[in-house]
């Protein structure tokens, strides 16, 4: 039975190693605004920025350790309740977009996609 099995994908990595490696992507996306990755990884980590940005869009302080917490770093902090919360201020959901891309990854041929806020 698949009951309250979200996260299908595994990536084919330990749990610690699986969480640290989303992590760093949601930070890069964060970070750099857009990136260029697989479609898997960019449906992987659409749902947890939405959400970080939804907390950031509260502006609470218990919002602001909540965000700290699953990003573990205070300049990406900064930046999701300094830019990201103004910017999505009267958007309600949906600030990810994701475009699938014509060329596929060179070494396995895994279709790649880019990630970017709207």
């Amino acid at each position: 039975m698949k009951h309250g099995k979200k996260q299908a994908t595994k990536f084919s990595r330990l749990r610690g190693d699986r969480i640290s490696f989303v992590r760093n992507l949601c930070n890069d996306l964060i970070r750099a605004g857009a990136i260029e990755t697989t479609e898997v990884r960019a449906k992987a980590i659409r749902p947890k920025v939405e959400r970080l940005v939804t907390h950031a869009k509260k502006g609470t302080v218990a919002s602001r350790r909540e965000v700290l917490s699953r990003v573990q770093n205070a300049r990406i902090t900064k930046k999701l309740f300094d830019d990201y919360a103004k910017r999505y201020a009267e958007r309600n959901g949906g600030y990810l977009r994701i475009t699938k891309l014509a060329k596929a990854r060179k070494r396995d041929a895994s279709p790649m996609a880019r990630i970017e806020f709207v």
